[in-house]
């Protein structure tokens, strides 16, 4: 379960892909050791912090399923990206995975449409059951085709990301522009927010909402 959240208050989220987005996607990622940041991952992470947003990973992790690593490794990696995270002044508020598969030899992770698996919607569904989230005011990044149907399907806009060089040169017009000409939205009590969302945004390639 994720921590309760802060305030009553509604606020955008920015959803997140873990595996290509926030760090370098080997394959099956589950050890500490294994893991390298994208380039201004943290970053981006800490801008949207300061914003007001609410940071939250929502990730498949089909390696538990298969048998490749049991669900406790996930939760311990979390855990370390979350210290990492700390000493670069970021915070991710929940993190949500979903361990299952249609061909998971585990039997207790094996489902022919599991819920929580993107392109399903239920990670994205289940985080604002739990938080304060304002659906029309968030946004969805992932490298996948399916994170952006998930997002489709859980009514948030979807953006794909395309690289870790925009994370890099975000603060210019090509790699994050205004949508539609306008600012993304603040969250309550900040003023100005929006401005600095759209420094840090990616281009916004494959818009799904």
């Amino acid at each position: 379960m994720p921590p309760s959240p802060p305030d009553p208050f509604s606020r955008p989220a920015l959803f997140l892909d873990r595996d290509g987005v926030l760090n370098e996607d080997r394959g099956y990622v589950h050890r500490w050791e294994d893991f390298t940041w994208i380039p201004g991952a943290r970053e981006t992470v800490a801008a949207f912090n300061r914003a007001g947003w609410l940071v939250i990973v929502v990730t498949n992790q089909s390696g538990v399923g298969r048998g490749y690593y049991p669900e406790d490794d996930v939760h311990a990696l979390h855990a370390r990206m979350r210290e990492d995270l700390a000493r670069a002044g970021a915070r991710i508020d929940a993190f949500y995975h979903a361990p299952q598969h249609p061909e998971a030899p585990v039997e207790a992770y094996r489902h022919p449409d599991p819920p929580l698996r993107k392109p399903n919607p239920g990670m994205l569904l289940q985080a604002m059951a739990d938080w304060p989230i304002d659906r029309e005011a968030s946004l969805m990044i992932g490298d996948k085709p399916s994170d952006l149907e998930a997002a489709l399907r859980a009514g948030v806009r979807g953006v794909l990301f395309e690289g870790g060089t925009c994370w890099n040169s975000c603060g210019t017009r090509t790699c994050c522009p205004r949508e539609h000409g306008s600012e993304l939205p603040a969250a309550p009590g900040r003023s100005g927010s929006g401005a600095v969302l759209e420094a840090w945004v990616p281009a916004f390639a494959g818009m799904s909402g």
